[in-house]
């Protein structure tokens, strides 16, 4: 039986009637969908298919765009309703189970683990609705240790407080838009990634050169070893545990911190930065140990061969103190090699990374050494034209980073609403 229940906090103009309580399984039809393997999807197939597996890593609240394809016979397929809602009915964690998605489209084999919801209810608006305010209420519906799973017959016990129809049109429309927005903006940014990505390519193999303020072209670059133009300062080696992010004097760069910075300049006024505890008595830091504008930190390990020896260039110091942490090497211009904010640029270069690839070593974990860093051969035009490609390549960083702000912006944006437009 349906109850009156409360209304949401935020709401569209003309929209009054109270939100009602529903179970589930009162406003859909439950199925299953029918095994497609990893193996089962070609590029080439002619059927396009969705995966459980794909609901938590590639798809959100709704599924139009298909990525996979398969050429299993149609008459061992399940295949979607337009409107059709989906969850997977098993995966690795509770929370990871706990995905809904709207499939947008008829016609598109839905593989097994899937949970296949129809209903005459908005598919999208359930979609949002259940990945956001039912999220942790599917979780804990889930059953399993090593591997979750999640049925039909408790899905179907979940209650649901639901507007009418028409409204439930009106919050997935706006919701669809807002994350259209949020996808234009990823897009934009990752196309300006690309663009950066093709553009240092041509600078830094010298395919393109820009001219002096004459016109005239620029010397030769010259051949260098990291070894005769910079010097490798040692570092401490505290762990997370010694490090605080509120309270501090020195301030502690980590290998973790180079991994996940997306640009090769680092402006430490505007980034999360730990300090040191103040157990840690700085009276046994070396004045050298202490970083300097220009100076050069890498990430001597990962586990990924894309981001061991990942490198930032730090650029802005301010008044802050910092040193190198945890599996860094710190690297100090011997002389006045470099303009400010080149060098990180040419360490992210494809003829540098290349070679800090093939210096990795290691299995599980991989690692570089000074001393293997230091045999890098590496190209250096002169500081003009240094900066010339220096700035160049900032303003590009200062549009992605932008991007990358208002994408964050929106979607925290995105999160209130949610939590404000359900009930």
């Amino acid at each position: 039986m349906n109850r009156t229940y409360k209304i949401p906090k935020i709401r569209f103009k003309g929209y009054i009637d109270e939100w009602k309580i529903n179970k589930l399984g009162t406003i859909g039809v439950f199925s299953k969908g029918k095994g497609i393997s990893k193996a089962d999807i070609v590029h080439d197939g002619k059927n396009e298919c969705i995966r459980y597996g794909e609901l938590y890593t590639t798809y959100g609240e709704t599924i139009d765009k298909v990525v996979s394809k398969t050429n299993i016979d149609k008459k061992d397929l399940v295949f979607s309703a337009e409107n059709d809602i989906i969850i997977p009915a098993s995966g690795e964690t509770q929370i990871d189970i706990a995905t809904a998605s709207c499939v947008m489209r008829s016609g598109i084999a839905l593989g097994g683990d899937l949970n296949i919801i129809k209903t005459k209810n908005n598919g999208v608006f359930l979609s949002y609705y259940l990945n956001n305010r039912k999220k942790f209420e599917i979780a804990n519906l889930a059953q399993g240790i090593s591997v979750v799973h999640l049925y039909a017959s408790q899905l179907s016990h979940l209650q649901l407080n639901l507007p009418t129809i028409p409204e439930q049109q009106k919050i997935a429309s706006f919701l669809t838009a807002v994350d259209e927005k949020i996808q234009a903006l990823k897009k934009k940014k990752s196309l300006l990634e690309q663009y950066k990505k093709g553009v240092m390519q041509k600078l830094f193999s010298q395919e393109l050169r820009f001219k002096d303020e004459n016109g005239n072209d620029f010397p030769d670059w010259e051949k260098k070893k990291m070894g005769d133009v910079f010097n490798f300062i040692s570092t401490n080696s505290f762990s997370r545990e010694n490090l605080n992010y509120k309270h501090g004097e020195v301030k502690n760069i980590h290998y973790g911190d180079i991994h996940t910075k997306f640009s090769t300049l680092f402006d430490i006024d505007i980034e999360n930065v730990p300090y040191l505890n103040s157990s840690i008595s700085i009276n046994k830091i070396k004045v050298d140990q202490f970083c300097r504008q220009g100076d050069l930190i890498f990430a001597d390990a990962s586990e990924d061969y894309l981001d061991v020896g990942k490198a930032i260039e730090l650029v802005k110091l301010g008044n802050s103190k910092l040193v190198a942490g945890l599996h860094t090497i710190h690297a100090r211009p011997n002389r006045n090699w470099f303009f400010i904010g080149f060098a990180g640029h040419l360490m992210r270069s494809e003829s540098v990374r290349t070679q800090i690839m093939k210096i990795a070593q290691g299995t599980k974990v991989l690692s570089i050494s000074p001393g293997r860093l230091a045999n890098i051969v590496i190209a250096i035009p002169t500081r003009e034209e240094q900066q010339y490609i220096a700035t160049f390549l900032s303003n590009v960083d200062i549009k992605i980073k932008h991007c990358d702000t208002q994408i964050k912006k929106m979607e925290i944006w995105k999160k209130g609403l949610l939590q404000k437009m359900f009930v």
